[in-house]
């Protein structure tokens, strides 16, 4: 049985594997905000010791495998599934970035280190393919970083203060090591977009004060999920429709 010429056990593994990197994730993120080693000698003793499943976090990963498997389909080589692959591992460290920085207001060295050497190793493998799409992934890295650091520059000379903490601006270089150039552009601004709503919504309802610190890797990672399923052609043009309120055609 073919699900989007998919063969539905690639649907069952992905989901089974989702499952358990869910789980994985959630025991990372137990152990990075605190500076522990995750893969030490006595792992599985300290795991069985503490091991508590996270229900929701493990859903979520298998319904974005799921997902992900849907959209870029299972191919014959391992260069034609270099964009499933990228999305496979990188998804993980989202969801880890969401939960760490909303929770403790920080995004592990650790953990943006890590998206970084995988992200240049995928744009290395992109370059026996495709020279360009590594160029334009190391674009993607500049614009990123440089969109964030000069926010918080301006943030700090105009308000005395960080707008952004630099953990962001080291996450979203990152980011666009897996997403180029316009992408990462796109999920720039689709963050801006979901801070501002949402951020607005907490306030207006009372969850959060105005002067109150809001974590902005969360949006970050909602916009780059979002980047992964929408085309950027149609990204381009709902953002376009947002900020020009449907003047510009």
């Amino acid at each position: 049985m073919y699900i989007n010429d998919t063969h539905i056990e690639f649907y069952v593994v992905a989901a089974i594997v989702g499952l358990l990197v869910g789980q994985f994730v959630d025991w990372v993120n137990k152990r990075l905000p605190e500076n522990k080693k995750i893969l030490t000698t006595d792992l599985f003793r300290e795991y069985k010791i503490d091991f508590r499943p996270n229900y929701i976090l493990m859903l979520v990963t298998s319904a974005i495998y799921v997902g992900l498997v849907y959209y870029f389909g299972v191919k014959s080589s391992i260069i034609e599934n270099l964009e499933l692959i990228k999305n496979l591992l990188l998804v993980p460290m989202l969801l880890s970035v969401f939960v760490i920085d909303y929770k403790k207001q920080i995004i592990p060295n650790r953990l943006n280190l890590t998206m970084f050497e995988v992200g240049l190793v995928i744009a290395f493998l992109y370059g026996f393919s495709n020279v360009a799409i590594t160029i334009d992934m190391l674009f993607g890295m500049l614009i990123g970083g440089g969109i964030f650091l000069i926010i918080t520059l301006i943030g700090r000379l105009i308000y005395g203060k960080e707008a952004m903490g630099f953990g962001d601006v080291k996450f979203m270089a990152a980011l666009g090591l897996y997403f180029g150039f316009v992408n990462t552009a796109l999920i720039s601004l689709t963050s801006f977009l979901l801070g501002a709503i949402i951020g607005i919504i907490l306030i207006v309802f009372k969850v959060k004060k105005s002067n109150e610190y809001m974590p902005f890797g969360p949006f970050i990672v909602m916009a780059a999920l979002i980047c992964i399923f929408v085309p950027s052609e149609i990204l381009l043009n709902v953002l376009k429709a947002i900020f020009t309120l449907g003047i510009s055609k």
